[in-house]
């Protein structure tokens, strides 16, 4: 048996079904085409599959070898081939997060303060909504009219429900975007075209703001806003599975990740200990 395209554009479709996102649906499709590619006309087996983990593991960093590693592993479950199965490579948990990348509130004040400046209501509100609730960008479309109205969004991704709780000021603002906008039902914050905001233009919006905002463009991805509402959530409740109930994550350990502390703030409690003469 060899993987056909027929049974790739399938993968894609049954990945959608599942809830996957539209950027996570794209990587994974492109990983399951990279290895069947590698494989050709070859019978799939699990010694195949085996060797392919040990060309990824010389080639890519161990992120990157784990990530295609879950791609394939999906990929084998849909074909029902859980033979081939892959194990993913051990990596050290990171004690510290990357300072260059860490989007802090008064650089996500100033990313606001310039979208007001400009007159950008979309993307003010789009920014306000993902950092004050943690949703992911792609969950962006559960914030519909009706949800606002209830004060909560029920939001499906990944294979899992969950209900999203909107601040009150968050659901005035939205009400009244809505109402000026003609928006009557569905999701309040759309593209000219009538489409949910995605990734791509909302990442295209946000790293116009940087230099009028005087943060770098390193830190400006819609993601960060969902980190930056999770470091604030767990500086506050310090509850780290509140949060991964919150945020949606199936485990502890991928929530741990966004709680991480930087390495200047590590510096500071290890002096704080006075362990030294």
């Amino acid at each position: 048996m060899f993987i056909t395209g027929t049974e790739l554009t399938a993968f894609a479709a049954a990945l959608r079904t599942q809830g996957h996102g539209p950027a996570t649906v794209v990587k994974y499709h492109r990983e399951a085409a990279a290895f069947a590619a590698w494989l050709g006309e070859k019978a799939l087996t699990a010694e195949r599959a085996a060797e392919y983990r040990d060309r990824l593991t010389a080639c890519r960093t161990t992120t990157g070898a784990n990530g295609a590693i879950s791609a394939l592993n999906k990929l084998f479950a849909f074909l029902g081939r859980q033979d081939c199965r892959l194990r993913g490579l051990p990596v050290q948990r990171r004690l510290c997060r990357d300072e260059g990348r860490e989007l802090t509130q008064g650089e996500y004040k100033r990313l606001l303060t310039a979208a007001r400046r400009r007159k950008r209501e979309r993307l003010l509100l789009a920014m306000e909504a993902i950092c004050a609730t943690g949703i992911r960008v792609s969950e962006l479309r559960f914030f519909t009219v009706e949800a606002v109205r209830a004060g909560k969004a029920v939001v499906t991704n990944k294979g899992k429900t969950r209900e999203v709780y909107l601040p009150g000021k968050l659901c005035k603002r939205l009400r009244e975007y809505a109402k000026a906008h003609g928006v009557v039902s569905g999701p309040v914050l759309v593209t000219r075209g009538g489409q949910p905001l995605d990734r791509s233009n909302l990442w295209r919006e946000m790293k116009g703001l940087c230099r009028e905002a005087k943060v770098s463009a390193g830190k400006v991805f819609p993601h960060n806003l969902r980190h930056l509402f999770a470091r604030t959530f767990y500086k506050a409740e310090r509850d780290l599975a509140r949060l991964a109930d919150i945020l949606g994550h199936a485990s502890v350990d991928t929530t741990r990740i966004y709680t991480l502390e930087t390495g200047s703030t590590w510096r500071r409690k290890l002096d704080k200990l006075n362990l030294l003469l």
